[in-house]
């Protein structure tokens, strides 16, 4: 049965289901006919054997009386009518039969004496035993009378019936599995659908989809559209694997350029000291300290991918939050930007208006561009407004994380805007959010640039020396990461020519 198809299992059942019930039918059929045939046969041997009682019955053994004679032959279109009358005795007084039938076509009268008297029929058999008889005794004042009639026509009535409701079964059998093939077919043509699309798929073609073939509330609608969305989601995860496995190749090249290079630095300073192109203890003395720094290179490289490692697995476990406000971030990143550059202005204000950041959501996914602000002269870069003064921005968080987050974009706005460059630092609440912002008048980024930022070991100047691991392309990208472990998110508002805003947004005063 396994090795059939599915539509030849079908079908068969089907057949089989059918045979079934036609048999059922059938059988139901010829028994009720042998039923009413019987009762009709039984009902008729008593009314004959009643008129027979009440016409009265031959004394005399040799003489038959003439009105069983002629009774069994007007009766004897109905069944063959058998009447034996019997003396108190039991001894035979008269025979009638019908001169069609021979002697050994009736039943024995050993056999007619079995019917008890006045009670129901009994069925015997001829004395050759090829035919069934009905037989019922009826008590007379002279004795007895026992009528029997044939059930041959009966029988063959009856064999008749099933005969010709086995060969209209089997015809319509016939028809029903012709009709049925081709329903069957016609009914398992979305599944040849379904199987060529599946091929397709199994071919390399994760775009292919599986066609509409029924309705949404069928069993082949529901199958449809349950295949389509395992496909959608496939089609994602190969397209997930694969920029995954691409992100990978990418990082490891990434990884092994940024150890490639301070790893050449120190091996090139190891061997000219080893061939004592360092004469002089002043070219010693700054050859270490260029290993030094290499070195130092190294493992704020190794610190750094250390940490994203642990970020990715296990954030909470580098956490050890406690109360706090941006505004203590805030103050710090002003002292540390005027340490850097005195001649760098400085202001903190408010959090910027969040229109402007949910703009950038709702257009085509690119950082929103503030409107340039002119005075009248050249146009310049228009740096995103504050929101008044700062106010309070009270988190659950690890302060030493966080600062960790605002130095790496204090780093950012010092290195990649020109000294003197005016920086805001935004703090405050907006949208039940504490936010802590940077934002410079720098010369900004393009769209294609800002998208990938956060991305690791990504410099949009790749130009610009790489003096720290925060320049190696993984401060931002350690900022974003140790946000989100926060709860929070780090979004970047810039254009080209318009400046960068980093928001930092965290739940406010969030417990754990």
């Amino acid at each position: 049965m396994r090795r059939l198809s599915l539509r030849s299992r079908l079908l068969l059942i089907t057949l089989v289901l059918l045979v079934v019930g036609l048999a059922t039918g059938s059988t139901i059929v010829t028994s009720r006919l042998q039923d009413h045939l019987q009762t009709r046969l039984d009902s008729e041997l008593r009314s004959v054997g009643q008129l027979l009682r009440i016409s009265g019955a031959p004394t005399n053994p040799e003489r038959v009386d003439a009105n069983a004679q002629q009774l069994a032959l007007g009766l004897d279109l109905f069944g063959s009518p058998y009447f034996v009358f019997l003396d108190p005795a039991g001894t035979v007084v008269g025979e009638v039969s019908s001169p069609r039938i021979g002697p050994e076509q009736l039943p024995r009268v050993d056999d007619l004496r079995t019917a008890p008297p006045d009670g129901p029929a009994v069925v015997v058999t001829s004395a050759d035993g090829a035919s069934r008889w009905r037989a019922i005794a009826l008590s007379r004042p002279s004795g007895s009378l026992i009528v029997a009639g044939s059930f041959a026509e009966a029988d063959a009535t009856v064999a008749r019936v099933r005969r010709s409701s086995l060969i209209a079964g089997s015809l319509t059998l016939a028809a029903l599995a012709v009709a049925g093939w081709f329903a069957v077919n016609g009914g398992l043509r979305p599944l040849r659908r379904i199987e060529q699309t599946a091929a397709a798929i199994a071919g390399g073609d994760l775009s292919r989809r599986v066609p509409d073939l029924a309705a949404p509330g069928t069993e082949i609608g529901r199958l449809s559209a349950s295949l389509n969305t395992m496909l959608v989601q496939l089609e994602q995860a190969f397209a997930d694997r694969s920029a995954s496995e691409a992100r990978m190749r990418a990082f490891v090249s990434d990884v092994s350029h940024e150890l490639r290079t301070p790893l050449f630095g120190i091996k090139g300073f190891t061997e000219l000291y080893r061939m004592g192109a360092l004469p002089e203890p002043a070219d010693v003395d700054a050859t270490m300290r260029r290993i030094e720094q290499e070195a130092g290179r190294l493992a704020g490289l190794t610190e750094d991918l250390l940490l994203l490692a642990q970020l990715d697995e296990a954030p909470d476990s580098l956490l050890e939050p406690g109360p706090m406000d941006l505004r203590t971030l805030a103050n710090d990143a002003r002292h540390d930007l005027q340490a850097l550059d005195p001649s760098r202005p400085v202001e903190v204000t408010g959090p910027a208006p969040s229109r402007l950041f949910t703009a950038a959501a709702q257009s085509d996914g690119g950082p929103p561009r503030p409107a340039p602000v002119s005075d009248g002269g050249p146009p310049g870069p228009a740096p995103v407004p504050g929101g008044g003064p700062p106010g309070p921005a009270p988190v659950w968080g690890d302060e030493a994380r966080l600062r960790q987050v605002v130095t790496n974009l204090v780093g950012n706005a010092v290195a990649h805007t020109p000294a003197g460059t005016p920086v805001r630092i935004g703090v405050g609440t907006a949208d039940g959010h504490a936010i802590l912002e940077i934002s410079d008048q720098g010369p900004g980024l393009a769209p294609d640039q800002a998208a990938r930022v956060f991305d690791r070991f990504y410099r949009a100047d790749r130009s610009r020396s790489r003096a720290g691991g925060a320049n190696a392309g993984l401060g931002l990208a350690i900022a974003r990461s140790l946000t989100q472990a926060h709860g929070g998110e780090i979004e970047l508002h810039t254009a080209v020519g318009e400046g960068a805003c980093f928001r930092i947004t965290l739940p406010l005063a969030a417990r754990p």
